[in-house]
């Protein structure tokens, strides 16, 4: 549930239906049915979707979905998954950051074994002496710091603009409550930049896009209406249930054969058009927009969130220097082409063979929204 306490908003508030009974609607087994009998008759050729969030990753392979879909249906996975994206050069520079003996490094624990250089990642780095702690919540981080006045506590904030806007919040709490020893290392991403990226890409083929739920709760629909005026293809915020994923990919069926596009939203029990205001201000009241790199797409202009000037007392890579550059990639990892689609975590050569999740070899298998987990975990050859 996307709640911020310190600031007086929860979904409950604004009239959304969280129920149980609800939810079991929306995982109808003789609905479903009745929705693919509908896809198959309706599909004529090939459509290629994309679903951008990870959590809708798992969702599609966890429910079924994956293995009861026409096969005239082409599941693509994207650039959903906060730690897949993070680039190499990031990773690098916050196990660079650990290794420095001045420094409590906080993180959240899906970044613990993401790969670096030389073998490198934070979990060895931890067994190796490094002060790193593992945190559920940004908010645990004004404690760690309470808690260590003479250490500098760096929080790594990665993810899109469903993180952004609690480690926003994080960093007020600090001001107010005189935290001065806090200081976040910030490679936050948007959405809309990425997929535009995708679109413009030759070696791509999208034909619709599943949006993601999550962050769309966050900046609602209007930073997606570009989909379909500009590109000519379409796109729905949908939930996670079966029955959200399988509407949104009949709508996609009947709108292409009418010859249609649009951005609409399907998950109203949670996401307005709006999206959430209150998040948004306190997201650009300390972030604001800057070029950031994504792990196999590389630059994409104004798709970062950077620290604001008048924030820099919490900005790690102002004290520490850090300038984040392109750098070479994982030596036979195919991470950077299964998130744009281009191809699938099989197609990998590393796929189950030198990479597994026991000893992962990019960070598509280490995240349990990581595409190769999925593939791993649920796919039956």
């Amino acid at each position: 549930m996307l709640i911020f306490w310190d600031y007086g908003y929860s979904l409950e508030d604004e009239g959304f239906d969280l129920s149980f009974e609800l939810l079991e609607k929306f995982r109808d087994p003789e609905l479903c049915r009745k929705i693919l009998d509908k896809m198959q008759a309706e599909l004529g050729r090939e459509l290629r979707f994309m679903e951008v969030c990870g959590t809708h990753t798992v969702a599609i392979f966890q429910s079924g979905l994956r293995s009861l879909l026409p096969e005239k249906i082409v599941h693509l996975s994207g650039p959903g998954c906060p730690v897949c994206v993070t680039h190499e050069s990031e990773v690098n520079a916050f196990l660079d950051l650990a290794e420095k003996e001045t420094v409590i490094l906080a993180t959240f624990g899906d970044l613990m074994r993401v790969p670096g250089d030389k073998g490198r990642n934070l979990k060895k780095a931890t067994a190796d002496g490094a002060r790193v702690k593992v945190v559920y919540s940004p908010f645990d981080t004004l404690k760690l710091a309470k808690d260590n006045p003479d250490e500098l506590v760096v929080f790594i904030g990665v993810g899109f603009e469903t993180t952004a806007p609690t480690i926003a919040a994080t960093m007020k709490m600090a001001r107010e409550q005189g935290i001065t020893n806090l200081r976040v290392l910030c490679f936050h991403k948007t959405v809309p930049s990425a997929l535009e990226a995708l679109l413009t890409d030759a070696l791509t083929s999208i034909d619709g896009f599943i949006l993601p739920g999550h962050v769309s709760a966050i900046i609602g629909l209007e930073p997606y209406r570009f989909i379909a005026e500009k590109y000519g293809k379409s796109a729905i915020v949908t939930g996670f249930e079966p029955l959200d994923i399988l509407q949104s990919l009949t709508q996609m069926i009947d709108w292409r054969n009418r010859g249609e596009s649009h951005v609409t939203n399907n998950y109203t029990r949670i996401v307005s058009d709006t999206g959430n205001t209150k998040a948004l201000e306190i997201m650009y009241e300390v972030f604001e927009p800057t070029d950031a790199l994504w792990r196999g797409i590389g630059n994409i202009a104004g798709s970062g969130l950077e620290i604001r000037q008048e924030w820099e007392l919490f900005d790690a890579k102002k004290e520490f220097g850090i300038v984040i550059k392109e750098g070479p990639a994982l030596a036979g990892c195919k991470c950077g082409d299964i998130l744009k689609g281009i191809k699938q975590p099989d197609e990998c050569p590393l796929f189950k063979k030198a990479c597994t999740p026991a000893n992962p070899v990019g960070p598509c298998m280490v995240s349990t929204e990581g595409s190769c987990a999925a593939y791993y975990k649920y796919k039956v050859d």
